[in-house]
């Protein structure tokens, strides 16, 4: 049998984070889980294949059921959430070492209310003339004879 997508350990963090599931309606099909939902969003996101194309044997719903779940998810905040929680977890099982940890400050924007530089100081009072704007730039003339 296939390693699940979404184990117990990594269920047990993410249950409590995702909203109440919708109660079933009267007709219709019955709303998927979220643990299956999940698992369709994962393997869709692993394998890279289109959302129609989400095989119906893994027992997730549809493709567009769990592309809806993924989008409704991110409007909450819910992956936020998700990946602060894996970290903590990860930390407290001593299973991260942040002092491996980089930060690249050319990916992030300034933090608003950041002060400005100051503009650079000209050092000349002003621009150099253009070579082809200047009158006496003008195309060689031919030597008259």
């Amino acid at each position: 049998m296939a390693r699940p997508l979404v184990p117990d350990r990594l269920w047990s963090i993410i249950e409590p984070l995702l909203p109440p599931p919708k109660p079933a309606g009267s007709n219709g099909r019955p709303p998927v889980g979220h643990r299956e939902a999940l698992t369709g969003i994962l393997f869709v996101l692993r394998t890279g294949i289109p959302w129609e194309y989400l095989p119906v044997e893994m027992g997730c719903g549809s493709g567009m059921t769990c592309w809806r779940r993924l989008r409704d998810w991110q409007a909450a905040g819910i992956w936020d959430k998700l990946l602060h929680a894996v970290l903590q977890e990860l930390a407290w099982s001593k299973q991260i070492d942040w002092s491996r940890a980089s930060l690249d400050s050319a990916s992030l924007p300034a933090k608003r209310g950041a002060r400005r530089r100051a503009r650079t100081r000209r050092t000349v009072g002003g621009q150099a003339p253009s070579a082809m704007s200047s009158p006496t730039a003008t195309a060689p003339r031919s030597p008259s004879v």
